[in-house]
């Protein structure tokens, strides 16, 4: 009889198991903050959508991303045309985006950042691009140099890189799993929010002298 018992109860325990390992769906936004009133919320994903009988190709449709970007008027040589939900309005809730991604010649640099609601998907056009991601516990770098038609990924909230090592201009495209997909850059997230960190805390982090802070805050926050 108890053996009966004991089959049963783990036969329910296996039905259960895997509801167990349900979780709520990624976020489309850095936070929610809960509220009482309805009326002082605001839709969580901040779209709501077309009736469907006045949907149109228009849409679901963007233009001339195959002319090249300007890269002159970034300081790290770097231009990326994100096509998400804001760009593409039929991307709504279908969690996936895409970019182009143009490098200047002689170090043109995505700089270290990160994608805090998805994975990228990168391949190389033209160029030649050192690409990398940062592990999180511990923190081991994995990089590769890749040449036209490679492709690598970085997974979601990693932080990653490309950086432009041809004497040409570099092209790559990227796909990434959300329709908002956020981007971090860790220098400007580290020295230039608003309002500032405090640089004595930012001094004895990065284990720098304080004017040496003060002069990349000032970089940083002009530009």
């Amino acid at each position: 009889m108890k053996s009966i018992q004991f089959l049963a109860y783990f036969f329910l325990l296996a039905l259960a198991f895997p509801f167990a390992l349900a979780s709520d769906p990624s976020p489309l936004q850095d936070f929610c903050v809960a509220v009482d009133e309805p009326k002082n919320a605001v839709f969580v994903n901040g779209k709501f959508c077309k009736n469907p009988a006045q949907v149109v190709a228009e849409d679901f449709f963007f233009p001339g991303l195959n002319i090249p970007r300007d890269t002159s008027s970034n300081k790290n040589g770097v231009n990326v045309t994100l096509l998400n939900v804001d760009q593409i309005a039929g991307l709504n809730t279908l969690g996936i985006s895409l970019a182009r991604l143009d490098y200047a010649p002689n170090g043109g640099l995505n700089p270290p950042h990160t994608h805090p609601r998805a994975t990228e998907i990168l391949v190389v056009m033209q160029g030649t691009l050192y690409v990398g991601f940062v592990t999180s516990n511990p923190n081991r770098l994995i990089s590769k140099v890749l040449y036209p038609g490679d492709v690598f990924v970085f997974p979601v909230g990693l932080i990653h890189f490309q950086f432009n090592l041809a004497k040409t201009d570099a092209v790559a495209f990227a796909g990434l799993s959300s329709q908002n997909p956020g981007v971090i850059t860790i220098a400007n997230a580290v020295f230039a929010p608003n309002p500032p960190i405090n640089p004595d805390v930012l001094a004895k982090a990065f284990q720098l002298d304080k004017n040496i802070v003060l002069d990349i805050q000032k970089k940083l926050t002009a530009n």
